[in-house]
């Protein structure tokens, strides 16, 4: 009886097992079931993968980007799928001083998003560029929109988009350090290291 009950146990469990829909990078979430995969099966993110270096307004920047596979993305519960995706990690530095300006490498933990950089879709009509969305710093100050353009194996462009945020003791109490250290500019070259 175990036998014939294990058996049909199993049965069972393969005809409710599907595959997993894979697509590419850039088909639009709405367009794909629940657990899709958007995958990058070009390897267009390979380029941006390393860590590249640059100098604006007296400050060195280092930005630390790394590729996750099959991460999991949960649009406020409209569609769940899976993405390869960027982050960007950094730090920003005073070059006179020396002094650490920001650093988002550890995450804080009693706000994960704080400082987060994660990739959203590549631009094909554009030589491939990244578009990112940037959490913002504390209470969101500075969020929008990055996006990342290689120029030639050794170097990208950056450039970043904010928006502005209203800021008030309700919606955003104490006093967290609202400064956003991000270089605000656009095309500032970065050298892979």
């Amino acid at each position: 009886m175990k036998k014939i009950l294990s058996l049909l146990t199993f049965a069972l469990s393969l005809t409710a097992c599907k595959a997993q829909q894979v697509y590419p990078l850039n088909t639009f979430f709405k367009g794909a079931p629940n657990y899709a995969y958007m995958k990058d099966l070009d390897n267009r993110l390979a380029p941006y993968i390393g860590t590249f270096k640059a100098t604006y307004q007296g400050n060195k920047i280092t930005l630390y980007i790394t590729k996750e596979d099959h991460l999991l993305i949960n649009t406020s519960g409209i569609r769940k799928y899976y993405q390869d995706v960027l982050h960007v990690k950094y730090t920003i530095k005073k070059i006179a001083t020396g002094a650490i300006l920001q650093d988002n490498q550890i995450p804080d933990p009693n706000d994960p998003v704080l400082n987060k950089i994660t990739s959203v879709v590549t631009n094909e009509n554009d030589n491939h560029s990244i578009s990112l969305y940037y959490e913002g710093t504390h209470c969101g100050v500075g969020w929008g929109r990055i996006t990342l353009k290689k120029i030639n194996s050794t170097q990208i462009t950056w450039s970043y988009y904010p928006n502005g945020s209203l800021l008030s003791e309700d919606t955003c109490p104490g006093n967290p350090d609202t400064k956003v250290y991000l270089p605000d500019t656009e095309n500032l070259v970065f050298t892979k290291q």
